[in-house]
């Protein structure tokens, strides 16, 4: 029930472990689905707002809550300023309507992860970034909790599409995490944007070749025309009753955004040589 609308985030819960908790605009919603549960600990596959915004607010209200991350963004949950800062300059005076207030994490709630872990309750932990630079998934009992990485596919749709915002999308790194999900060979994909898929193979192939046709598209085109054209794809491929809350999990601009930064970045490397 993001902003009203339902499939757009999700928190996943497997006993008393939650898999990104969401934004803190969102918290309502979560605390009235536990109905009085305490959960043991969180897995954020990664920091952004959207998927680890209420992250502090959940260990204020339980202090022993543990917080499993990755070590690239656990410094942004200690201290979550520059986090903010640059959510600020990308959403403006959207920010605190879309995702509500982000609290700290007190360093001794946090438990850093590289990939490779395995963690108590039979989680196994895979570095898969791309998306963003701290992106991690998780392993369980044949289910793949992929935050981002295996793209934006709203249940009861075949449509997968790659989220793209700043600032630090790699188009290798994403093609490669790909491949470490599917070497997992999991029965399922669970999605924070939103619900579970079983057509494991072909949902990561499709998000593949989405990303890399979208790139280019970015690069050949401006922001209007880019954003026109991914909303018109939407439009053909989901369901008609889905085309909103894609565009809310997965907004045109932003996705515009993060693949005009990954072009410009190439270039300044090319530019400055070896």
């Amino acid at each position: 029930m993001h902003l009203s609308r339902p499939r757009v985030i999700g928190c996943w819960q497997v006993g008393d472990v939650l898999i990104d908790p969401g934004p803190s605009s969102c918290l309502p919603t979560l605390l009235e689905a536990l109905a009085g549960a305490r959960p043991r600990a969180l897995l954020l596959t990664h920091i952004h707002l959207d998927h680890a915004g209420a992250t502090g607010s959940l260990v204020e209200r339980w202090p022993e809550l543990r917080v499993y991350v990755h070590e690239l963004g656990a410094a942004h949950l200690i201290e979550p300023s520059r986090l903010l800062d640059s959510a600020r300059r990308l959403y403006g005076e959207d920010m605190d309507r879309l995702w509500g207030e982000m609290l700290p994490v007190p360093e001794r709630n946090v438990c850093e992860l590289r990939g490779g872990e395995r963690l108590d309750g039979g989680f196994e932990v895979a570095y898969t970034p791309g998306h963003a630079s701290h992106h991690v998934s998780f392993l369980h009992a044949g289910t793949a909790f992929v935050g981002d990485v295996a793209g934006v596919r709203i249940a009861a749709s075949s449509l997968t599409i790659p989220p793209t915002p700043p600032p630090d999308i790699d188009l290798a790194a994403w093609h490669e995490s790909l491949e470490r999900v599917a070497a997992w060979a999991p029965d399922r994909l669970a999605m924070t944007h939103f619900g579970e898929s079983t057509d494991v193979e072909a949902q990561l192939r499709e998000l593949g070749r989405r990303l890399d046709d979208w790139a280019a598209l970015a690069r050949e085109q401006d922001a209007d025309a880019f954003a026109a054209h991914i909303t018109h794809e939407i439009e053909l491929g989901a369901d008609p009753e889905l085309v909103a809350a894609y565009l809310q999990a997965a907004p045109p601009e932003q996705l515009y955004a993060g693949l005009a930064r990954y072009w410009r970045k190439r270039a300044e490397a090319v530019a400055s040589g070896p």
